[in-house]
């Protein structure tokens, strides 16, 4: 898995395999009626977005990490540079922690899935002389 194309499938809902069609039917993770909806597979190259029931219950490992990925990053700022009292940070951390929770779930999720599948030259190659 190239880091890079893990990265930007991730940060552009793009399929990890031909970086073209959608994983998730809407591309604003703060649409929360559409929050968990998935396409089932690749509208470009067909790629199966869920390889077996129960995929993606190891994002939740993931989304673990990227949590705590926050509080580490709220952590480093209090102590270099914010130094608020503990009632105050606390509100800032779990309000924080709310308000990204859509992304975190999209992010671990797209993750995840990163693992798994990788990106594909030929897949693409072809793509392109079939259009």
């Amino acid at each position: 898995m190239g880091i890079h194309h893990a990265i930007y499938s991730t940060l552009t809902n793009k399929c990890p395999r031909c970086h073209q069609g959608k994983v998730f039917t809407a591309n604003n993770p703060y649409e929360l009626g559409s929050i968990f909806k998935m396409e089932k597979t690749c509208s470009c190259c067909g790629q199966v977005y869920e390889k077996e029931a129960g995929f993606y219950y190891g994002a939740m490992y993931v989304s673990y990490a990227l949590t705590a990925g926050w509080f580490i990053i709220w952590f480093t700022l209090q102590s270099l540079l914010l130094h608020w009292d503990m009632w105050t940070i606390l509100g800032v951390v779990i309000t924080w922690i709310i308000a990204v929770a859509p992304l975190t779930l999209r992010w671990s999720r797209l993750l995840w899935l990163n693992f798994f599948v990788s990106y594909d030259r030929e897949v693409v190659k072809e793509l392109k002389e079939t259009k």
